[in-house]
């Protein structure tokens, strides 16, 4: 099964510095059809104006997964963690027993951000932050895993959850597959160009809720990029 969510009936928040989409309820948006996707709880397409950001706030049990379209997040910590995540990077925050953060565009264009939150399935441990780069030359064609919570993803950054995030880069007619059994849910947006699975087409930052599928092939109608979660 696949629910299409189309962008524009997204929930919607603009506060001048931050313009947020929102596939599932968040702050101020509310639908009760959209409360969560198996253990993903929230995905925010943001864009943050230059010199702007997310000013330090407190975040505990939640893994926060950001994947930088384009631009550059650069993250501070009371843990001591400072760093710049990239156009098609990636950094985790596992939030822990409790973490204070902040999240600021330093650079003189928006900065465009897919903003994941999965739910932890291990609880009580210490806070901790990590980002690396992912080539698109390695995604070139497949998928691949940016981050996991299970041993076997070695070069994936970790999370304390029973999920992986997984991105590809499809040129327009090639096409990838993604093993994900039916006991599980996927939930697939892609960040530019436009794909299809199955009968249903899914453009640029539409998302795509998917259930009872062993196997999901996406063809890339347009050259392609595409974050997908694989959810308990």
């Amino acid at each position: 099964m696949i629910d299409l969510r189309p962008f524009d009936s997204l929930g919607a928040a603009n506060h001048g510095w931050l313009d947020a989409k929102h596939h599932f309820s968040f702050a101020g948006y509310h639908d009760e059809a959209r409360m969560h996707w198996g253990n993903l709880r929230v995905w925010n397409d943001d864009s943050i104006e230059p010199n702007s950001g997310f000013p330090p706030h407190p975040h505990r049990d939640m893994e926060i997964i950001t994947y930088v379209r384009e631009g550059a997040i650069t993250h501070e910590d009371n843990l001591g963690n400072k760093g710049r995540t990239e156009a098609g990077d990636v950094q985790v925050m596992s939030a822990g027993t409790g973490i204070r953060h902040s999240e600021y565009n330093r650079e003189a264009v928006t900065t465009k951000i897919f903003q994941i939150w999965i739910v932890p399935t291990r609880s009580g441990e210490a806070p901790s932050w990590g980002a690396r780069p992912f080539p698109k030359g390695e995604r070139s064609g497949q998928f691949v895993t940016l981050a996991s919570g299970y041993d076997d993803d070695k070069d994936a950054l970790p999370i304390r959850t029973d999920s992986r995030v997984v991105a590809a880069t499809l040129k327009a007619g090639e096409s990838a597959h993604y093993s994900i059994g039916k006991d599980r849910k996927a939930y697939l947006v892609p960040a530019t160009g436009a794909i299809q699975i199955d009968d249903v087409r899914v453009n640029a930052r539409d998302g795509a809720a998917i259930s009872d599928m062993d196997v999901i092939r996406v063809i890339a109608i347009e050259d392609s990029e595409i974050v997908l979660v694989d959810a308990a």
